[in-house]
């Protein structure tokens, strides 16, 4: 596992966005709102917004629900490749067709709607 690169890390610690569970209505919620990195590709993890997802501790089997079978990885995956444009999965698309992916993973979660960022006063 690698770190965000700090610039990007200054991206989505200040984007309203990465403030709320991406999975908010789609799960049950509980905890601090941790970053998942839902890929890798050529070994790494993929360090691109789309590929970053922003999930309550619970989402992501962190903190006390670390190994209580909290995480769905294909939830995670649906979630961030229905983030990315399709140019933006042609490019890691070689052993994997990612487009095909976010159709499969539409069939069975159905359409992704991103829950509502609260606006800051």
């Amino acid at each position: 596992m690698n770190n965000v690169p700090a610039s990007l890390r200054g991206q989505l610690a200040d984007d309203p966005e990465y403030k709320r569970c991406a999975l908010r209505g789609y799960h049950a919620c509980g905890g601090r709102i941790t970053w998942e990195h839902a890929f890798v590709f050529a070994g790494k993890q993929i360090q691109l917004r789309w590929a970053i997802i922003p999930l309550c501790a619970r989402g992501h089997g962190v903190d006390e629900w670390q190994d209580a079978g909290t995480l769905n990885k294909g939830m995670n995956q649906w979630c961030a490749l229905n983030r990315a444009t399709d140019e933006e999965l042609k490019v890691i698309s070689k052993a994997t067709n990612y487009l095909r992916e976010r159709k499969r993973l539409n069939d069975i979660y159905g359409e992704y709607v991103p829950p509502p960022v609260r606006k800051e006063n």
